[in-house]
């Protein structure tokens, strides 16, 4: 057997992962895949590949690239969601702000720097025509820690995906104010370079399980109910969700990978815009 470390976010997205292990469908290939769970989300799990603490992950398009941007020596090997994803928009529930608009001064709550809820404010800002050189930043680690501070009246303004946090909206935790989509697939499977560059069959194996499981994900049986017992999420949420949602099993596209430099080169997040090749693992 052969051990591989992978990481993702304990959300909705990563069933498909957890069936495949669930069915031993990579120990018929001779793989022990060992999944951790990293709540902090893209810009805590960009380090862990960068510091060779993990050797896949599944992670966010604009975070990974940024971090590869920045020296992280990890490589793109295939899209995993190829549909946006939708970055609700958050307050404190008691809070008088109804809509992004009234956002414009205030703090934004985010897990990290290099994170996706830090770099979709920008997204958002600009979106909005917000001066970006202004936004400002308390970092909470977490959604819990998100809780813990607009609940307790931090008066920042939070993002994270839409339907991972309907159930605090609906609880009356928070107040969704809009949502923000990425203009680009949400998620890719990235890997730690030294490990590809030793493993590539192994990769090639991992790729044709979990593409299996994608491409017919949204045929099993009652995988709403699934989903939505797995993920304490009502049921018409997730239906809506799977409506909008769709995987990938292709390399994520050099143009796609060029309009995400571009985005973020605009608003000085990346230095410089370079060639695909340095993103892709071919």
């Amino acid at each position: 057997m052969k051990k591989v470390r992978i990481i993702g976010v304990p959300e909705h997205f990563n069933l498909p992962w957890h069936l495949a292990m669930e069915d031993n469908a990579f120990e018929d290939r001779g793989i022990e895949l060992e999944w951790t769970d990293v709540p902090e989300g893209t810009g805590k799990m960009a380090q862990m590949l960068q510091d060779g603490e993990a050797d896949m992950g599944i992670i966010l398009t604009e975070g990974i690239i940024k971090s590869i941007s920045q020296g992280n020596p990890s490589k793109i090997v295939q899209t995993y969601v190829s549909s946006p994803l939708l970055w609700g928009i958050h307050v404190a529930a008691n809070s008088d702000r109804n809509s992004i608009a009234s956002l414009e001064h205030d703090k934004v709550a985010i897990s990290r720097m290099g994170s996706g809820s830090h770099l979709m404010a920008y997204i958002n800002a600009q979106n909005q025509g917000w001066d970006t050189e202004k936004l400002q930043f308390e970092i909470i680690h977490n959604l819990d820690g998100a809780v813990e501070s607009l609940t307790q009246g931090s008066g920042a303004y939070f993002m994270w995906e839409h339907f991972t946090t309907k159930p605090l909206v609906d609880k009356g935790i928070f107040k969704r104010v809009g949502d923000c989509p990425t203009p680009w697939p949400c998620f890719v499977v990235a890997a730690n370079k030294n490990f590809l560059q030793a493993n590539e069959g192994l990769v090639k194996h991992i790729l044709e399980v979990i593409n299996t499981y994608t491409v017919e994900f949204k045929q099993i049986p009652s995988i709403d109910r699934t989903l939505s017992n797995r993920y304490e999420q009502q049921l018409e949420d997730i239906q809506q969700w799977l409506s909008k949602t769709h995987w990938g099993q292709e390399q994520l596209p050099e143009k796609t990978i060029n309009e995400v430099q571009a985005r973020l080169h605009d608003l000085n997040l990346i230095e410089k815009i370079q060639d695909s090749s340095h993103f892709l693992w071919k």
